[in-house]
This record gives structure tokens, sequence and C-alpha cells, in this order.
């Protein structure tokens, strides 16, 4: 095993019985709500995100959200502590808290996270679940709590005024911040160093999801309004302290109410006669002037995980007949508690209720095939922990979109059948040797092949793909033993294109880690660096030390950006690169040293030169 996949294990969702999420704990303060304003508050939804990586289970406790005015002030805007599993929000941002806030500019936010009951899980070089007990900082020092603090200047400005709601997003780059460790003994420690982006109003190919209670229905104006309840906070009681959203639907808004499906109007219709206070899921998309999320598709009552019936969900890794074999597997049980496995096994038949994202098509048990991710509503048949058995025959199943990741193999517009062919890394963030793809085929010489995995395009453009390019694709699996094509795309991303987080740390405060600093850029000299040196595209790695030229920061065309440079406990907000690059330089001819660089923009691998709009540099 290379270094690099020491360092970079995929992370498993690997929970044993037994470990149970609190959704939300006490503690905060309760600001008003949402829907309970004065006339001098404003309104601001925070939402959290997290740049692909590679971990599929990150939990750990948010024990409070702090917005910073620029006179200093501090408003607490997460009413209560919460639980968050950070990587299933790697393909989806999740609303977490509508708080009314006073009015005004605010510069900072500060998220701390509680790691004393972090829930962890890897795999070792066997591919076997071992838990993360040491956990440390970027120094080597165990970690209980740590605050993640980010400037809200330049484009991530916050303003809050009456009447005109504001959206944060804050993103928790799981891949740059943490890194995965295994000693001779196979025992694995994580690194953690956080570091939180925000943007304003933010506006990305990212699906968003609300969770809560169902408040009240419009049938004429096309809306409803749900209590929000993120992440694992239990869905039941009158609480809004969460505050309350209204959510617009339209004509192509899907409806999955108790398992029986609608379509716009209709769906409306049927929520209506609903009970307050009934469990709501939407997904949809954020949109803005003026900011609203319309629902591209809505679950209610037992459609949503912790009604009527268990729910088991993950990736299916293996079919024999009317046996799935899922794995990353998570149980939501109908009392609401969650828990974690590695494997579940999922019988279903042919009075399964099989459903699709995003369509109200008819679908039969016949079309889950390895690699599918879904969601299975059933009675556990046996509840042994390490051999969870689903009886999903006179239940419910719902295919989820799928992700895949790997490298272009062949471009062919002209076939039919398969117009892109990847070398397949991951489904679902998992490793494809752990996927069995017998049956999957119309025969034996058609199963699908990982290292000549083909996906069906359809219309989508793939002009900017390029043989060993990285690309990930999403949609949904060919029905079992009809393939080719092995996979039905509806997104495709070059993930060449897409934004880069640069994060280098120096084992010792470094009076030579910039080369040099002008108002060109900032060129990096990685002698002595230490646990991180790493860009990351999505979930590429790039290791900076391994390039042939040595990295460079440069500055947009206008020069402009968030230019961060902390010195002694003051952060210095710099909004012109040119001034940064002095400063800078100013403070290492005064004899300090770099110990931290964390940098976002556009990465050229040709010359190695990242084209940033937000740096921060911590000196000593």
């Amino acid at each position: 095993m290379n270094k690099m996949r020491l360092q970079y294990l995929f992370l498993a969702l690997l929970m044993l019985a037994g470990l149970v999420f609190s959704g939300c704990g006490g503690g905060s303060s309760n600001p008003a709500s949402a829907t309970d304003t004065q006339t001098s508050d404003g309104q601001v939804v925070v939402s959290l995100t997290d740049a692909p990586g590679d971990f599929s289970s990150y939990t750990v406790d948010v024990l409070s959200l702090t917005l910073t005015k620029a006179n200093g002030a501090e408003v607490s805007a997460l009413p209560l502590e919460t639980r968050i599993d950070f990587s299933q929000y790697t393909d989806m941002t999740e609303f977490l808290t509508a708080a009314a806030v006073p009015s005004g500019a605010y510069v900072s936010a500060a998220m701390t996270l509680d790691y004393s009951n972090a829930d962890i899980w890897v795999e070792d070089e066997s591919g076997d679940p071992t838990e993360v007990v040491a956990i440390q900082d970027a120094d080597g020092n165990p970690v209980t709590t740590l605050t993640a603090t980010v400037n809200l200047e330049g484009r991530s400005r916050l303003v809050i005024a009456p009447g005109v709601p504001a959206h944060l997003t804050l993103d928790f780059n799981l891949e740059a911040t943490n890194k995965v460790t295994f000693d001779d003994a196979g025992i694995p420690t994580v690194t953690v160093d956080p570091f939180i982006v925000a943007d304003v109003n933010r506006s990305d190919y990212k699906l968003h999801r609300m969770r809560g209670l169902l408040d009240d229905v419009s049938t004429d104006q096309g809306w409803f309004t749900i209590y929000l309840r993120p992440f694992y906070c239990a869905l039941n009681g009158k609480d809004n302290r969460f505050g309350e959203l209204t959510v617009a639907t339209d004509n192509a808004t899907t409806f999955d109410i108790d398992g029986q499906q609608y379509t716009g109007q209709e769906g409306l219709t049927a929520m209506a006669e609903l009970t307050q206070m009934t469990a709501v899921v939407a997904v949809g998309d954020l949109q803005f002037n003026p900011l609203r999320f319309k629902a591209r598709e809505v679950y209610t009552g037992s459609s949503v995980p912790g009604g009527t019936l268990d729910v088991v969900s993950g990736s299916v890794v293996r079919r024999d007949g009317d046996t799935l074999i899922v794995k990353g597997a998570t149980l939501t049980r109908t009392d609401g508690t969650i828990f974690f496995n590695d494997e579940a096994t999922i019988q279903v038949g042919p009075d399964t209720v099989v459903t699709r994202q995003f369509s109200t098509d008819p679908f039969s048990s016949d079309d889950i095939s390895v690699g599918q991710r879904g969601d299975f509503w059933g009675a556990l048949s046996e509840t042994d922990p390490f051999a969870l058995v689903l009886d999903a025959t006179q239940g419910y199943a719902r295919m989820n979109m799928t992700t895949v990741r790997g490298s272009v193999k062949a471009v062919d517009d002209n076939d039919s059948t398969a117009q892109l062919t990847m070398d397949l890394q991951t489904i679902n963030h998992r490793r494809v040797a752990e996927f069995d793809f017998t049956g999957t085929g119309l025969d034996t010489d058609h199963d699908a092949e990982p290292d000549n995995y083909q996906i069906n395009t359809g219309s989508l453009n793939l002009d900017s793909l390029t043989v060993a390019a990285p690309v990930k694709v999403r949609g949904f699996v060919q029905p079992f033993g009809q393939a080719p094509a092995d996979f039905n795309a509806q997104t495709l991303i070059s993930v060449t294109d897409m934004r880069a987080f640069m994060k280098v740390q120096w084992m010792r405060s470094s009076a030579t880690a910039i080369q040099s600093a002008t108002a060109d850029g900032l060129v990096l000299n990685l002698d002595n660096v230490g646990a991180f040196h790493h860009l990351i595209r999505g979930w590429v790695v790039t290791d900076l030390t391994q390039l042939d030229t040595a990295p460079m920061l440069a500055p947009q065309t206008d020069g402009t950006g968030l230019f961060v440079l902390r010195y002694h406990g003051v952060a210095q907000v710099v909004p012109n690169f040119e001034d940064f690059a002095n400063a800078l330089q100013g403070y290492m001819e005064d004899g300090a040293g770099v110990h931290k660089l964390a940098a976002v923009g556009a990465f050229d691998d040709a010359s190695a030169v990242l084209t940033a709009d937000v740096i921060e540099i911590q000196l000593f």
C-alpha cells in the first residue's frame, strides 16, 4: 500500500450496534423564531455542506454557531446543540437553522465542534472496520473541542436587513482538514485542523435538503411551511427553535406521501389532508432574488425514515436472486433512533413497492442492481447487529441518486449504448473492490466491469472530457441483468474544473515558507512541511510535494478576494492581493514565520498555479 493510500483511505460508514445518535441537545439560548422577528431584526438561513472527499462517516457534536458584527457584538445563531455527520453532505447541502438576528453587517462566523464523543470509523488495509479513538490537532495534541472561524468579507460579506432574508453556506471541508494515518500495529489516528469556507447567497450544483415537521399548506399559492429539524433531531414535538421555512412547489414537483406517488398540484392537495406535525423531507434548489426554496421532491409520513417501518439505507454491493447485500448501512428504527452497521441483508420481492428519486415512473424490485444507492422500508427479521436482515417483501424501496467516480477511458459520441467508458474507482465513496457485479449483464459476458464501466450519457455535453481525466457522474445504475450500458447519467462533472482547496502546514514556523511574495503571486517552499501539504479537487488529492515545480498562489485578474493574515491572535483582512503580499512580506522581514496556509480557487496542473480568491495564512 503506498503512502497516499495510507494517508487517504476511503472511510466507510461502519458503526457497531449500540452507537445511537441523540439528535439535538440542550444548552444554547432560544432566539426568536423566523416567524417571530422584530422590526429591527432580519432573517439569516444557515446551511451546512462539505466538499467531496473520502469520508463516509464523520460524526461530531456542534456546540454553537456564533455570528460577530463589525462592532464586535456576538449573536448565537444555533438554538440547540446538534449532532452532525458531516460526511453525508458531500453531494447535498442541508438547512441547519433559520434564525432571527439583529440587522447589520457581520464580519465573521465561528463554529465550535466537540470531539469528545466523536464517531469516526475507517477501513484498514484489508477493508475491515477500525474505530478511530486517537484524534489530535495539527500540533499532535489530543482534541476535545475546536472552534473553526471564518471571516465574512468580500464576496462572503453577510448583511442582514429587515425584510430581506439572507443565506449563509458553511463548507466544512473534511478532505482538506483531516488526515488519517496508521501505525505499524494498524491503529489509525486522525489529525484534524478545521477550516471553513463561507459563501453568502451561494448557488451551485448541489441539491439542498430541508427536514422537519409540517405546519401549514397553501394549495392555492403552491407552498407549504415546516418547522426545521436538521440532521438527526427527533421528528416530534412542536418546537420552532430552529426556525420555520416555506417550501415552494410547482407542476414538476414529485410527492411520496405514505408510499403513494403524486405530481404537482395533486401532491400538494394530498399534503393538505395530513395532520399538522407530520414528518417532511424536501429536496430541491435554493433560488435567489428573492431568496426561496423550490422543491423537486417531497417525502412525508411513513415515506420519511423514522415512521412506521424500519429503514435501512446504503449501497447494494451484491445481489443473489431477491437478496440484496447493502454496505455502509444506516438503520433508522421506528422510534427514530439511528444505528450504523457495516453490512445488512435486504429481502425484496414482487410485492415490494419500488420508486426512484425524481421520477413517478413504475419500477419493480428487478430494477435494483449492484451499485445502486437506496432506502429500504420493512421489518427487521434478524436484529443481530452483525447480521442485520430487513424483510422488505411487503415494504418499500427507493432508488436514490448514485455517484460514480473514476477516470475517463474512452469517449464515443456515436455509441448509442455507452458514450463514456470509465476506469471506475469508487461508487458512493466505496471502493469498487467491494462490489460483486455478477448478474448485472444480459449474460455473463456483459456483466459490468469496473475498469471498463460503460456510461449512457444521453444528451450530456462530453466536450470537456479527455482520456485519463478525472470525472464524477451522478445518475442511476442500469436495472439488474440489463447491462450494457452499466449506468445512466443525469449529471457529469469534470473534476479538473472543480474549485480547488489547498492546505499546507509547516512542521515549525518557517521563515522560508514563501520563496517570493509579489503582486504576481506567492511562490511556496515546501521544505519541512507537516501533516498537510495537499490540493483537493472534489475527491482528487494532489500531493504538492510531488509536483515538478513549486506551487504558486496567484490573484484573480482584478486582484480582489478575501485575504487574511493571522498573527499573535489578530486577524488582518486585506481585500487586495498586492497589499496582502506586501503585508506578508513585511511581517516576514520583521521575523515572523509561516505556520499554516489555506487557499481556495482554480488550479492549473501544467503551471502548478492556484488562482485564489480566498487565502488565509497563520504566522508565528
